[in-house]
């Protein structure tokens, strides 16, 4: 049987309908923080609706039409990810995820999905791939981030769930932007390059909570608070976009950019990790990422990217980050260097 090492002891393998039964009661642990994202969850109660859940993808598989795949920890069924819609002749594929609590916080989810959308474009071609998550998912809204995904708007009460109707948000990467496979974090190299899954999990994580504090999309206030946690307290910040670097301690980088993102001058801004080499060296780690950005400085749209070097400490408390130098590419509509983590 087809099966892709995700480190961590993870396997991402076919899920088909003769595995009912394992699939039904991995959803029994998984269904009260999957079924309010995943509408089918609700519907596979026993084995016979277990069964034609895991058949309707099966048909979809065998008409070109969708695929399903399972995330087994350690041997248990803990999650998966799927192709909701496969389009070939429009070159337009959508993917989704879910996952049980015993196989959170460890990047699989976003190791598998990686490995979908690059088999998508690099094997059958597809032009674009789209990610419909609700606006109040935030787990979801970060995997999109982490695979590159831009977020192209809101189809307002787009479907029913429970009498209520819901927005969704729509996320998408194109082909010409999906990194070369060459240090792109794909399933496999990232595991290896960290020489443990549970390390790199843990600087995916880091890495995540960085990048995601200075979101101010929507209705989200940024806390930039939270780096003070994640870094070492002699931690330096370093901005190397100009003629000369400029080093900020935590204090002096966390001030003036929480006012930025609050005071209007920055809205509707985020940041999201494209790609990343990460290595890790007994007790200390380095991370190489390439990174984009977007929202309205001054009221001007723009787009923009860079990249960034991290070192990380292994330290009594858990990895923490140790020092993060970044240098901006320039921006492509608007506002020049209107960034936050990365730019002003």
């Amino acid at each position: 049987m087809f099966s892709l090492p995700l480190g961590d002891h993870a396997q991402l393998r076919p899920l088909e309908p003769w595995q009912a039964r394992e699939f039904l009661a991995h959803m029994d642990r998984a269904r009260a923080t999957v079924d309010p994202w995943i509408p089918w969850a609700t519907f596979s109660t026993d084995l016979e609706s277990a069964t034609a859940t895991l058949q309707r993808y099966a048909d979809r598989l065998a008409a070109d039409g969708g695929r399903i795949y399972g995330m087994w920890l350690d041997g248990t069924l803990v999650g998966g990810v799927m192709f909701t819609r496969f389009e070939s002749a429009t070159g337009v594929c959508e993917v989704g995820c879910w996952v049980e609590p015993a196989g959170e916080g460890r990047g699989l989810v976003t190791r598998a999905c990686r490995a979908l959308v690059d088999w998508a474009i690099r094997e059958r071609g597809m032009s674009r791939v789209e990610w419909f998550v609700s606006p109040g998912n935030a787990r979801s809204i970060e995997v999109a981030r982490r695979l590159g995904m831009r977020r192209d708007g809101v189809l307002r009460q787009r479907y029913p769930y429970r009498g209520v109707r819901h927005d969704s948000e729509v996320w998408s990467v194109l082909a010409e932007e999906w990194p070369p496979r060459e240090g792109a974090g794909a399933v496999g190299d990232a595991s290896a390059g960290a020489g443990s899954g549970g390390v790199q999990a843990e600087l995916d994580r880091l890495m995540g909570a960085f990048v995601g504090a200075f979101d101010n999309t929507g209705e989200r206030r940024p806390d930039l608070g939270v780096i003070r946690d994640l870094f070492v307290p002699q931690g330096r910040i370093i901005a190397n976009v100009g003629d000369e670097p400029v080093f900020y301690d935590l204090d002096g980088f966390i001030e003036p950019r929480q006012k930025m993102l609050t005071d209007g001058t920055l809205t509707e801004f985020r940041e999201w990790e494209v790609s990343e080499r990460t290595e890790v060296f007994g007790s200390v780690a380095q991370r190489f990422s390439h990174y984009r950005k977007s929202g309205y400085h001054h009221g001007t749209w723009f787009e923009g990217g860079g990249h960034k070097t991290t070192q990380f400490l292994r330290t009594p408390s858990g990895w923490r980050m140790s020092s993060l130098a970044w240098d901006d590419e320039p921006a492509v509509v608007g506002a020049g260097g209107g960034g936050a983590s990365g730019g002003a």
